[in-house]
């Protein structure tokens, strides 16, 4: 796909060598666009070397060409990495005076801005004011990282890391590419990625509440009771929320680093239920993505229970199996349902990872827990081995409570059906 990579003039400039790079290598079209100040950290020749084309600043060159309107028009991503305070601030007022930010006002793809900057800069209240009117805009804003910052400061402010703002283009093109394959047709890919673009910031203000992965639940100090559960859709969904303007918390078992979500790590679905519990307090939304488990030993052994164990003065072992006993657990997606009283907020939604048998298919199944656990919305998907779990695409069917239309979708990227999941989501906010 095609993208553009702008390039401001910070010392970050550097590390978007590496973003191109990535882009590239994962056969992507990336033409980079510098401003003036970047060429003097980062010279034109070795963006013409990185990227195989031509590299220019100002809106005269190949100007039969019409650069400044043509680029913006025929991308499926702009992306800015770094963007510094001053870019910030003539994206939000709209000002055109070189290249770059001629192709940001052209743009109608998904466009992404990474700033990077002091962090007196980044929390000065003018740049706050600008990231806001941006994300209010439908601009994906990546919020920066803290860190070493040039000289001895650290603190926010810091570019993140390019696989990080890769993962970030790949989501955003992703849903690009979801978006034009359910528009029907190729020739509608520009006003698909506009429909996408408008979506943007329909999350702007909110509070979400995901979970991911699977729980576990010791037995004792080395083994537990866990399922195959990655953890990668229920960060899908977080990631698309952050990037469509939400306040997200991700509740995790499985490690995770997103940009502009606060993570908070648990083992346990007695950790994952007061986590997720307190969080939904004022959350608009709490999506219930993690496999938790439905029961846990109902006593934990403080030393390794053995393989054998000695019975007898004669050396004889009881080669038996220990017998575990078990206790259910909370069933958190019900008590959430319950714990609104009535009331229609927060939008609950749940996930239903089910296989069929004699009693009904996996869809059987599905309708039958949207039924049983109240929630809004129900994610249904079929799994087992070699299905879904660890797998970075997803079959999943949409079940709205109150409701007998479906939504299907896939076989897709789990970014995809993340946004599809979230599209159903903001009709019910």
């Amino acid at each position: 796909m095609r993208v553009v990579l702008g390039v401001a003039g910070g010392i970050a400039a550097y590390k978007a060598c590496s973003l191109l790079r990535l882009l590239s290598e994962a056969g992507h079209d990336v033409t980079v666009v510098p401003t003036a100040a970047a060429l003097k950290f980062v010279g034109a020749p070795t963006w013409a070397a990185l990227s195989g084309k031509p590299v220019s600043t100002d809106v005269w060159t190949d100007v039969h060409e019409v650069p400044h309107v043509r680029l913006g028009q025929e991308a499926d991503l702009v992306v800015v990495a770094p963007a510094t305070a001053d870019l910030l601030a003539k994206a939000a007022t709209g000002q055109a005076d070189d290249l770059l930010t001629n192709v940001l006002l052209t743009a109608r793809c998904p466009v992404v801005l990474a700033p990077a900057m002091h962090t007196e800069m980044w929390d000065h209240p003018a740049t706050q004011a600008n990231v806001s009117t941006l994300t209010e805009r439908g601009v994906h804003v990546v919020p920066p990282a803290s860190g070493r910052l040039t000289g001895k400061d650290t603190g926010p402010g810091r570019l993140p890391e390019p696989e990080e703002l890769y993962a970030v283009c790949e989501r955003e093109l992703a849903r690009s590419r979801f978006a034009a394959s359910a528009a029907g047709a190729a020739s509608e890919t520009r006003m698909a990625n506009a429909q996408a673009s408008a979506t943007r910031g329909d999350l702007t203000g909110r509070r979400v509440v995901v979970s991911a992965g699977g729980t576990r639940e010791p037995l004792d100090p080395v083994r537990f009771l866990g399922n195959r559960s990655s953890g990668k859709q229920g960060h899908a969904l977080a990631a698309a929320a952050a990037a469509r303007g939400a306040h997200v918390t991700l509740v995790t078992s499985s490690p995770a680093d997103l940009p502009g979500v606060d993570v908070v790590a648990i083992e346990t679905a007695l950790q994952l239920r007061d986590a997720v519990v307190a969080a939904a307090d004022e959350a608009d939304a709490v999506v219930m993505a993690a496999a938790v488990a439905d029961f846990r030993p109902a006593t934990y052994a403080s030393t390794k229970i053995k393989k054998t164990h000695d019975t007898g003065s004669d050396g004889s072992a009881d080669d038996s199996a220990p017998t575990i006993a078990l206790v259910r657990n909370p069933d958190i997606l019900a008590e959430l349902v319950t714990s609104r009283a009535g009331g229609t907020s927060p939008v609950i939604v749940g996930f239903a990872a089910e296989t069929g048998d004699d009693t009904g298919s996996v869809l059987d199944h599905g309708r039958a827990k949207l039924e049983r656990k109240g929630c809004d919305v129900l994610v249904v998907n079929e799994v087992g081995e070699n299905k879904t779990f660890g797998a970075d695409d997803n079959t999943v069917t949409i079940l709205r409570r109150g409701s007998d239309e479906t939504v299907e979708v896939g076989p897709a990227s789990k970014a995809a059906v993340s946004d599809a999941v979230w599209d159903v989501v903001t009709t019910l906010l």
